[in-house]
């Protein structure tokens, strides 16, 4: 069974971090790119950074967004910096061939 696990929101003041991880299990991730994406309420997804063999970030969240991955784990992660109040949403992982399976989302809430 295929799953994408996002886990590591929660509620941080503005300029704080957060770490997200995305745990795949069901199919070989290692051949995969990663895409992290968010939505916040009202507005469409947003493609916030994505890892192949490359690196690629929103303008929204360069220099604030990492993105990384550790195939032995079968995990991607997230780390967010500086966050602001405007990164408030939920935070989707997606993966596969043609980046067909999501995960659930995490919620990400900032403010103070």
């Amino acid at each position: 069974q295929v799953q994408l696990v996002e886990s590591g929101g929660g509620l941080v003041q503005p300029g704080g971090s957060l770490r997200l991880s995305c745990v795949a299990s069901g199919f070989t991730f290692t051949s995969y790119g990663v895409r992290w994406y968010r939505q916040a309420p009202g507005k469409e997804r947003e493609l916030v950074a994505s890892i192949t063999s490359v690196e690629n970030y929103a303008d929204s969240v360069k220099g604030r967004f990492s993105i990384a991955r550790d195939n032995a784990k079968n995990t991607v992660y997230l780390q967010m910096n500086s966050l602001k109040p405007e990164d408030t949403a939920v935070y989707y992982c997606n993966s596969g061939r043609r980046y067909a399976y999501w995960g659930r989302g995490t919620q990400v809430t900032v403010s103070s």
